[in-house]
């Protein structure tokens, strides 16, 4: 049938493990997507020369800029794992019983999978067609040449961030750098790859197979077996107590601030590395340092002794956040490590409450370093991503 306009229930996105591969199981379909915008620019010299008024070309002399940003409400860590980050599974042996054996918490820093150089991923943004929910497997009907897929190739994920806040679901945003974007009318079986050689900046040959849309995908959900839909801001637990001597409110304990917000930026900016004889950078490797930072929001409540010239050399510190699932088990913990105040700044007018907001950073270490930078565990878990 004619198609006036596309929304958002013929769309879903997906992720490679790698921009190589191209087989079903080695793609995921991302869960909870609550927006994604996907765009390129071309950079072009024009060529003039005496004698002509308008220029005789337009060459390009660097590579397409080619960008993803999407947002997705966080449910069990399973969206993170897909996108290639270290999520640390947190103890469940099966989908619906803990493994006893089992550190529950276990950790292992958070972009440790994102600093290693690699090819990138390929992300997918497939239609179905018009008025006809894309997550229609479970009506038994599946992935077929009647869907189309935008596809964007050599991705790496330049920013991290997630949102917490009270009167809203708790939500993840990302955003992605990429070399390539194709897009093919059918989604069936053996389409295009949007994948290139980063060297010679020709097209990847490998034909992509996606799996078939599901509601629920790789989310297990609780220990019951239920499919988590979403978090809720209720079930937000915050353990500032490291934090309260860099403080000169309380910001911890049921007598401290009322914290309204709380958020984490991951940033993981990249520079593309060109050599001559190559149309496109043949690596994007993550600037070093990474700085992660923290920052909360909160209603005053408070005050405790405290001095500025103390706060200067207090050493780090750390906090955490713990989000349970409707079941009241533990579905996602944030841990930051080697936390540093870089500020605290306070708000106080008539009609309002007065307000705290603190900043802290800290510092991404290498991948097998425990003590600085950004922690996460979850219960998401399959057999594709480990």
């Amino acid at each position: 049938m004619p198609r006036n306009r596309v929304i958002y229930q013929s769309e879903g996105l997906y992720v490679s493990k790698s921009a190589a591969l191209g087989g079903i199981n080695d793609h995921e379909q991302l869960n909870r997507i609550q927006s994604a915008n996907y765009s390129f620019s071309i950079d072009r010299q024009d060529v003039n020369q005496y004698g002509d008024l308008a220029r005789i070309d337009s060459l390009v002399l660097s590579p397409p800029t080619v960008s993803l940003d999407f947002s997705y409400y966080l449910a069990d860590g399973f969206n993170e794992r897909a996108l290639g980050f270290f999520v640390q599974h947190s103890g469940l042996g099966t989908n619906s019983q803990r493994d006893a054996n089992a550190a529950p918490w276990s950790l292992g820093n958070f972009a440790s999978g994102q600093l290693n150089s690699s090819s990138g991923t390929n992300f997918f943004i497939v239609t179905s067609p018009a008025g006809v929910d894309l997550n229609k497997a479970g009506a038994g009907e599946l992935l077929d040449s009647s869907d189309s897929v935008i596809g964007v190739g050599n991705c790496y994920v330049s920013d991290y961030s997630v949102e917490l806040a009270v009167g809203s679901l708790p939500t993840v945003n990302v955003s992605v750098e990429g070399a390539n974007m194709n897009s093919t009318v059918t989604a069936g079986a053996n389409f295009e790859s949007p994948a290139i050689d980063q060297e010679s900046g020709t097209k990847f040959v490998k034909p992509i197979t996606l799996p078939n849309p599901t509601r629920d995908g790789g989310i297990t959900g609780s220990f019951n077996g239920a499919p988590i839909t979403a978090l809720r801001p209720g079930d937000i637990t915050l353990t500032l107590t490291s934090l309260e001597s860099s403080s000169i409110v309380k910001i911890d304990g049921a007598d401290g601030a009322h914290v309204q917000s709380a958020s984490i930026s991951v940033p993981l900016s990249r520079t593309p590395i060109e050599r001559l004889g190559s149309k496109f950078p043949f690596s994007r490797d993550v600037d070093f340092p990474v700085s992660c930072t923290f920052s909360v929001s909160a209603i005053v409540s408070l005050s405790q002794a405290a001095n500025l010239v103390d706060i200067l050399d207090k050493p780090s510190q750390s906090a955490s956040i713990m989000i349970k699932d409707a079941q009241s088990a533990d579905a996602i913990q944030y841990r930051m490590k080697g936390l540093k105040i870089d500020s605290q700044s306070f708000s106080s007018s008539i009609g309002s409450n007065k307000t705290v907001d603190l900043t802290f950073s800290t510092q991404v270490g290498g991948p097998t370093d425990e003590l600085n930078g950004v922690f996460m565990s979850g219960i998401g878990f399959n057999s594709v991503y480990p």
